[in-house]
């Protein structure tokens, strides 16, 4: 086990070391008031057998690999390569800290630069930072960015974000003199180019589009593009989805000035809420507003190639309203595994599993929409995930699934109230034919 617990003896050792007698005596600096009196209220000790016991059913109540289940909006089970298991769990990986000290962390700083150069490929942009928390935080600070390039008050942000990131960022500029104006979405589950085109002026900093967006559907982006283009604003893309960069059209290609997004696709499970991992790119010219960290390559006075943190030091991070960003880390072992998947795979496995999602997308909608009570919502395409409309309460039809060991889709009701009984579905290469088949066969039940 990781943690051996001090014995009576142990910590009797180290008091006299120290020079005091007791635990009392060495927090009596501490005022009474916020001393703790009392035992914690903890569990006492067990043997180690009945603890690995104790906490396997622990885990157990975390995970739903007896279930069956279709839910994405945002995170996205996806096969994991066990080399990035094993190869991530090496010591020298779980255990550093931040790499100041180049010479001492060359192995972490390649990796972040590995890491960078592989984000840079995906999003056809010049430079990447070394991730940030999640893709909601990437977005917002994408939204800031863009606010100190463009100095303008108003941000445009299509309805079709990711409810959790549109809010995300509101948090962010609330005290900030921006704003942000709501896009609506068309009867492709597109955003709207005709309500875009009323609402974006001179006062417009900059457009952020999801594609794939909330609704699964795939946005065109080249013509969301010009337009904030032919206003003087910023193009910002957030990818939610990261499986979707192995055969989509790059967002740099599609004339994005900064990309972000999630990179949970890339390597970690959904592991009952995180850690996760954001990402996020720019073009060269806006290397200066870029918030977070990056690892720089260069050569030592011996003329060896190294990697260092460059253009970003610790103590940017704490000048408050001065700093670019007040980020202080980054999701460094995610980062990782991100870049022990991505190389795994290359370029074409990741166009593999990008296609498989694709189609059995694809063959899900088919199927399920051909069942009695249920009609595609959007007509746009769509990548792996796509909006149902049921006959029934979307709740009562989730119930239904669940009680047949199906996790059902996302009900989208709470979020989006004018889309009623509508329900986000997820499938992805890890679902099978058979899978899908049953999905429908429950489904169609449920709505009887």
């Amino acid at each position: 086990m990781s943690y051996i617990a001090l014995s009576d003896n142990d910590k009797k050792e180290m008091l006299e070391r120290i020079g005091v007698s007791s635990m009392e005596e060495l927090y009596c600096c501490l005022p009474d008031e916020v001393q703790l009196k009392r035992r914690l209220d903890l569990p006492e000790a067990m043997p180690e057998a009945d603890l690995l016991r104790r906490f396997e059913g622990l885990a157990a109540r975390n995970t739903y690999t007896n279930r069956l289940s279709f839910l994405g909006a945002g995170v996205y089970r996806h096969f994991i390569p066990s080399i990035v298991d094993y190869l991530s769990a090496r010591g020298e990986f779980i255990t550093p800290y931040t790499p100041y000290q180049p010479e001492v962390a060359q192995g972490t700083l390649q990796i972040i630069f590995e890491y960078q150069t592989l984000i840079c490929q995906l999003t056809g942009l010049d430079i990447a930072n070394a991730s940030l928390y999640d893709g909601a935080m990437a977005a917002a600070e994408a939204v800031l960015m863009a606010s100190r390039l463009n100095n303008k008050p108003k941000i445009l942000v299509p309805r079709s974000l990711n409810p959790q990131y549109r809010e995300t960022i509101r948090t962010y500029i609330r005290n900030l003199g921006v704003r942000i104006e709501d896009v609506g979405f068309d009867a492709d589950g597109r955003t709207d180019a005709a309500d875009l085109a009323r609402k974006i002026d001179k006062d417009t900093s900059a457009v952020l589009v999801q594609s794939p967006n909330f609704f699964g559907v795939v946005e065109d982006l080249k013509a969301v593009g010009e337009l904030a283009h032919g206003h003087q604003a910023l193009f910002v893309v957030a990818v939610a989805e990261a499986a979707s960069l192995g055969v989509l059209e790059a967002p740099g290609a599609s004339g994005a000035d900064i990309a972000c997004g999630e990179g949970q696709s890339f390597g970690l499970s959904p592991s009952f809420g995180g850690p996760y991992l954001g990402f996020m790119a720019c073009r060269k010219e806006h290397l200066r507003q870029l918030p977070g960290r990056l690892s720089g390559q260069t050569k030592d006075v011996d003329g060896r190639r190294g990697f260092v943190l460059t253009l970003s030091t610790r103590e940017q991070h704490i000048r408050r309203e001065k700093a670019t960003s007040n980020i202080c880390t980054n999701q460094a072992w995610c980062a990782l595994r991100a870049t022990m998947f991505l190389e795994t795979l290359g370029h074409d496995g990741l166009r593999e599993m990008a296609m498989q999602n694709i189609q059995k997308a694809a063959y899900a909608a088919s199927v399920l929409g051909r069942i009695q009570g249920v009609k595609l919502r959007f007509r746009g395409r769509f990548f792996n995930e796509f909006v149902l409309e049921l006959a029934k309460d979307a709740a009562a039809v989730n119930t239904a699934l669940q009680a047949q060991g199906i996790i059902g889709g996302l009900a989208l009701k709470d979020a989006y109230p004018e889309l009623g009984n509508c329900v986000l579905f997820c499938v992805t290469e890890v679902h099978t034919k058979d899978e899908i088949d049953r999905l429908a066969v429950r489904l169609e039940e449920a709505l009887r």
